[in-house]
């Protein structure tokens, strides 16, 4: 190109995805840990994706939800908290303390202010009460190893206590101090989501202290954490790098030069790679197929998608609000959606220009 940048076009940036993502077949992870190593954050929020996401790219799926609940639960080695976009992640243990400076003190203080404001408005107790009640809890808490907020109740009987939001508003509804708090003391990083009530499907979790963790610069964390999602996504354009981070788009460009990233020039415009990650990736001749479940960390990697998803499929796939269905992928592009009927038998449909075609698959 003349202003002598790399050029990095779509077949490599498929290519790239393939290997790095862990999707390629000669790829394939040994177990969970280095699924969400590669990844850097697994989504959380729906408990199924977690282990669907890990399963897709391991070498021996039939041990997916063994492997991945002896990470989250007993080795500890993969944690669940709140990270970028005030969203509930998995991240490699080794991450705790850099997702939460980068990310999370900030939107934690919003957190803990809003649940004053709404129970100062409410004619709840104080903020010197409610520190009261937070320390009695986790000091429960840590009695307990893992606990509902049930149990915890039953050790610290102010977290029942209720107080009216949005009183008079057609959201009004009513809170348990238990619910809020704990939210709050999620997004602070002092508490993770421990082992769920039901089977690996379920949305109901204990809640554990989280894992202790060194203090770090907020600028030094952000641009641990985007190095680290730029070596395993990248290239990426700014744009991509403030909505994966949710970032403001000056944090974005000091984490870009504290790492020295390198621009590349991306179909879309100005891209990035990490300093050690200049050299051409070559298109492998190795064809690889993917099911990938909703909410998919590589479904949902970067904002601008053209490059491995046709603009006319988004409509298809993705929510209102952005989030992606169970995704079928060829070599590094989404060709079509995939469900699990009633009758345990999973279908994919491929979506195609002219043509919509449904292929049945034994369970």
């Amino acid at each position: 190109m003349g202003d002598g940048r790399r050029y990095v076009g779509v077949a490599e940036r498929r290519a790239r995805l393939g290997l790095r993502q862990r999707l390629a077949g000669s790829v394939r992870a040994a177990g969970p840990e280095e699924v969400a190593d590669a990844l850097v954050a697994l989504h959380g929020s729906d408990p199924a994706t977690v282990h669907l996401a890990v399963g897709a790219r391991l070498a021996e799926p039939g041990r997916t939800v063994a492997e991945t609940e002896r990470a989250l639960y007993a080795d500890r080695s993969l944690v669940r908290m709140h990270g970028m976009r005030h969203t509930v992640f998995v991240f490699p243990t080794d991450l705790t303390a850099v997702v939460h400076a980068s990310t999370g003190i900030t939107v934690a203080a919003k957190e803990r202010a809003k649940l004053l404001k709404d129970m100062a408005v409410a004619g709840a107790p104080d903020a010197a009460w409610l520190k009261e009640v937070e320390e009695s809890a986790l000091a429960a808490l840590a009695r307990r190893g893992e606990a509902t907020a049930s149990e915890l109740a039953q050790d610290e009987p102010r977290l029942r206590q209720r107080f009216v939001y949005a009183a008079g508003k057609s959201y009004e509804g009513t809170h348990t101090v238990s619910t809020r708090l704990l939210k709050v003391l999620g997004v602070e990083g002092r508490v993770v989501r421990g082992r769920p009530l039901g089977s690996w499907t379920s949305s109901q979790f204990r809640w554990a202290v989280a894992p202790a963790h060194p203090e770090l610069d907020v600028a030094e964390a952000q641009a641990s954490l985007l190095g680290r999602w730029l070596a395993a996504c990248g290239p990426a354009t700014e744009a991509d790098l403030k909505w994966w981070t949710g970032w403001r788009v000056t944090e974005v460009r000091r984490a870009l030069a504290a790492i020295g990233a390198r621009a590349v020039t991306l179909d879309e415009g100005t891209g990035y790679v990490t300093a050690d990650d200049e050299e051409p990736v070559p298109d492998s001749a190795e064809p690889w197929a993917a099911l990938l479940p909703a909410l998919d960390p590589t479904a949902m990697g970067w904002q601008l998608r053209d490059w491995y998803l046709a603009p006319e499929l988004r409509p298809a796939l993705f929510d209102y609000s952005g989030n992606v269905g169970p995704t079928v992928w060829w070599n590094g592009r989404v060709i079509g959606g995939w469900a699990q009927r009633p009758i345990t038998r999973p279908f994919h449909h491929t979506y195609g220009p002219n043509s919509v075609s449904y292929t049945n698959f034994r369970a």
